[in-house]
C-alpha cells in the first residue's frame, strides 16, 4: 500500500488535490504547515474541516521564525512545503502531493519546479518518495469544473491571502475566486 500526503492549505486547489488522492488512492493523509503566514489560522481551521470531511489525517507542521510579509508571492513557499512535508512523511515511500497548477506567474507552480523538487527528492531517497502534481497542466478554471463535478467541498475552503473574510476583493487569490464564482452563474 502506498501512502500520499497532500500538502493541504485550506484553500481551493490543495482541496481539490486531497479529492483527487482520496478517489484514486487508498491512504491518504493531509499535511498543513505554518509559517507564519498573516491568514494561517484561517487556513488550517479550513485544512481541519477539509481532513474531517474526506476523514483522513491531518498532520500540522509549524515552522517558527519565518514570516509571510507579502501578499501574493512568497518567495520560496512550495519548496518549503515539500521540504516540510518531505520531513513529516509517514513512510519510506509514496506520494508527496500538491494543487499547484497551469496559468500562474509563480516559479514554483510549473513543471520545471517539480523536476528540480523531484531531484532533490531522489538524492535523499533514490526515488522511492515521488512529487504528485495532478493539476500540472488544469488551469484555475478546470479545478473550478473539477470540483463543481465531483462536489468537493469549497465551501469548507479559505483562500484570502490576507486573512480577512473571504472574498475580501483586493488579494489577487480572492479576485480570481470572485471570477470563478461569477462564470459558475453564467
Amino acid at each position: 500500500m502506498s501512502t500520499t500526503a497532500v500538502l493541504t492549505s485550506g484553500g481551493i486547489d490543495s482541496t481539490a488535490c486531497v479529492a483527487f488522492y482520496t478517489e484514486n488512492v487508498s491512504e491518504v493523509h493531509g499535511i498543513y504547515v505554518d509559517y507564519g503566514q498573516p491568514p494561517g489560522h484561517h487556513e488550517e481551521a479550513a485544512a481541519k474541516a477539509i481532513a474531517d470531511f474526506y476523514r483522513i489525517p491531518l498532520r500540522v507542521v509549524r515552522c517558527a521564525g519565518l514570516r509571510d510579509d507579502i501578499p501574493g508571492l512568497t518567495r520560496g513557499r512550495n519548496l518549503l512545503l515539500l521540504t516540510a512535508a518531505f520531513m513529516a512523511f509517514p513512510d519510506t515511500s509514496g506520494i508527496i502531493a500538491l494543487g499547484i497548477h497551469a496559468g500562474t506567474a509563480y516559479a514554483d507552480c510549473g513543471a520545471d519546479f517539480v523536476v528540480r523538487s523531484q531531484g532533490l527528492f531522489d538524492l535523499y531517497t533514490q526515488g522511492t518518495i515521488l512529487i504528485g502534481a495532478p493539476f500540472l497542466e488544469w488551469t484555475k478554471a478546470d479545478i473550478w469544473a473539477f470540483c463543481k463535478l465531483k462536489d468537493v467541498p469549497v465551501h469548507l475552503t479559505y483562500s484570502c491571502e490576507l486573512g480577512l473574510p473571504q472574498p475580501c476583493g483586493r488579494c489577487r487569490s480572492c479576485k480570481d475566486l470572485e471570477i470563478l464564482r461569477a462564470s459558475q452563474n453564467n
